[in-house]
């Protein structure tokens, strides 16, 4: 297996902006992204060199344990937001606009998506849905909030969708799924999203559209690729999509390394004296001493 040494440079990496997703689209440079909902994790996500963290709403599934996305709240988003912007300072950060967010008016979406911005301290927001949230995507571009799109499996819809399938298998939903990212380039989305559509149709798209393609489930003709990273190293257990390539096990490595430790404990092998502060015998008979 093919590894990447991570740089020993101390110099902070140069901010990734839209910008830079732009320039890299514009020279045929892939675009990575990753999820991150926590300090530790944002730091290490960082310092890999990733260009891009999505808070994604993912949080609900995989560190709160919901059974789809729909429950997590603006509030729970903002707390993990805030964490992720407090470890991570070069990538492009992401908001993942929750749940009823911004579906119910376009002022609700502009007021919401200026919270990630103002107390989520992130540099961006993705939302869902194609020609039906154009309008709000231009409410808060034209605030200067950026906005990522985000076309085919869309999460939040999964109950609309008959659950979490492939889309745009169809010539008629090909044709729809191509139109409505046009409408969000033309709305002012500066990237988007393509989630579980045929890697042809999003080769298609991606070549056909000016602002840059973020795959997950999408084939490799994307101008960039997104994963969950708690999918990518194995801690998310209740299921693995098709689209995952697992670069780790690690549900695995911590239920062995609890294990071992109620071992070690039980049978009195933890903690051992390079665990245990000690005291001096002088200090200890004087205890002794004080105590009579």
């Amino acid at each position: 297996m093919s590894t990447t040494t991570i740089s020993t440079n101390t110099s902070p990496r140069k901010k990734v902006t839209t910008l830079t997703f732009r320039q890299k689209k514009e020279r045929g440079e892939p675009l990575t992204m990753l999820t991150a909902y926590d300090y530790p994790t944002a730091m290490a996500v960082d310092k890999a060199g990733v260009d891009s963290i999505l808070v994604g709403d993912s949080l609900a599934m995989v560190v709160l344990g919901y059974e789809n996305t729909l429950p997590v709240t603006m509030d729970e988003m903002l707390h993990h937001a805030r964490a992720v912007a407090r470890g991570a300072k070069s990538s492009l950060l992401i908001g993942d606009m929750p749940f009823m967010s911004y579906q119910v008016s376009v002022e609700d979406a502009l007021r919401n998506a200026g919270r990630f911005l103002q107390q989520g301290g992130m540099d961006a927001v993705k939302l869902e849905g194609g020609r039906e949230r154009a309008d709000a995507v231009r409410a808060i571009t034209g605030a200067g909030i950026p906005v990522m799109g985000h076309l085919g499996l869309t999460p939040q819809s999964v109950h609309q969708l008959g659950g979490f399938r492939a889309q745009g298998k169809t010539a008629s939903a090909a044709k729809r799924l191509f139109e409505d990212a046009q409408i969000l380039e033309e709305a002012g989305a500066f990237s988007l999203v393509l989630e579980s559509v045929p890697a042809r149709l999003a080769e298609y798209i991606s070549k056909h559209i000016s602002i840059p393609t973020i795959g997950i489930g999408a084939g490799a003709g994307c101008d960039g690729q997104v994963l969950v990273t708690h999918d990518l190293l194995g801690l998310f257990e209740r299921f693995t999509p098709k689209f995952v390539k697992k670069y780790a096990s690690l549900h695995e490595t911590m239920t062995q390394a609890f294990a071992d430790y109620i071992d070690d404990v039980e049978s009195k092998r933890f903690p051992a004296v390079e665990h245990t502060v000690e005291m001096s015998d002088e200090e200890w008979d004087a205890f002794q001493k004080e105590l009579k």
